[in-house]
């Protein structure tokens, strides 16, 4: 088994479930000025057209994430593009692996993607629901700052970014339970503020 691949496809697949953009951003920088070489083909990160749609994809979601309404959509849609990402980044760095390692790799992504978007969606769409902007700005930036230091960690130390998120998915489990119940939760808030249309006065003929 190769750990160090196992730990930058399973690292890279972690951090897009929560930042998509800021990662690829970051591997493809440290590819491009040659600090380190990914596995696979995960080199193409470094093509200057990945890079600039990464960037300016990035910006625009810095911004978006502090704008709680914005944020909740922003997330939504992005079930689906930074699960399947996640799945393709873990796919590409084991590109010169067989076919069945590609595979496994691609489902095994995607379930960490799907787990740390999930995960990142729940927290966000329980902290927009308070009237203060200040929990989600900080949730924010905390994401980002959490997602160029792992992505960096994951280039340089991809055994450790492994073991991060095995501790992490043993976390999810754990968590499991207590995401749904927040889940339903939300849904009755949500349904208490927009489902119930004030009635007006019947008059009878």
């Amino acid at each position: 088994m190769d750990w160090s691949t196992l730990g930058v496809a399973m690292g890279s697949a972690w951090l897009s479930g929560i930042n998509l953009y800021a990662t690829v951003a970051t591997l493809g920088l440290l590819q491009k000025f040659g600090f380190v070489k990914l596995p696979g083909e995960l080199g193409i990160l470094s093509n200057g057209w990945v890079l600039g749609v990464a960037g300016v994809m990035y910006i625009v979601e810095f911004f978006a994430d502090k704008i709680p309404a914005v944020d909740s959509a922003w997330d939504a849609v992005h079930t689906f593009i930074r699960v399947p990402a996640g799945a393709i980044l873990a796919a590409t760095a084991f590109a010169d692996f067989d076919p069945t390692v590609k595979t496994i790799a691609m489902i095994v992504g995607g379930g960490v993607a799907l787990g740390s978007h999930g995960l990142k969606a729940t927290t966000r769409l329980a902290a927009n629901t308070s009237p203060e902007p200040f929990s989600n700005i900080a949730l924010s930036v905390g994401e980002d700052v959490l997602t160029f230091g792992a992505a960096i960690l994951t280039a340089f130390s991809p055994v450790a970014i492994l073991i991060i998120v095995i501790l992490f998915i043993i976390l999810l489990i754990w968590l499991i339970p207590k995401i749904y119940r927040t889940l339903r939760w939300l849904m009755r808030k949500l349904r208490s503020l927009f489902g119930s249309a004030p009635q007006g006065n019947v008059v009878e003929s």
